[in-house]
């Protein structure tokens, strides 16, 4: 398996695939990519303009997290639905948390 969540001294960062006008707002697991390279999926009923979508994400994720919003930034991809997702806290407790998020069917 690849490695899922990066861990560096300030947090984690996530790959991750965002699908706006999703109908509700909810983090659906991981997924492997045909590159071979592990994301987790989420959606949001929030439309992709004007950030509305990245921002929802943000929210979403600190909510599954239990960290602030403050703490979960969007480092790359930010107008493209695969997205490098940062969250800053300690490292080992939020990747178990991530992969705990568990896999999609």
């Amino acid at each position: 398996m690849a490695v899922r969540v990066h861990r560096s001294s300030g947090g984690v960062s996530v790959h991750l695939r965002l699908t706006p006008k999703g109908g509700r707002d909810a983090v659906e697991g991981w997924m492997t990519g045909a590159d071979g390279t592990d994301y987790l999926k989420a959606r949001v009923r929030a439309v992709a303009e004007d950030g509305k979508a990245n921002d929802a994400l943000v929210e979403l994720l600190a909510e599954a997290l239990s960290v602030p919003k403050s703490s979960v930034r969007i480092a790359a991809g930010g107008t493209a639905r695969l997205k490098r997702v940062e969250i800053a806290g300690a490292a080992a407790v939020l990747a178990a948390r991530l992969e705990a998020l568990g896999d999609a069917p």
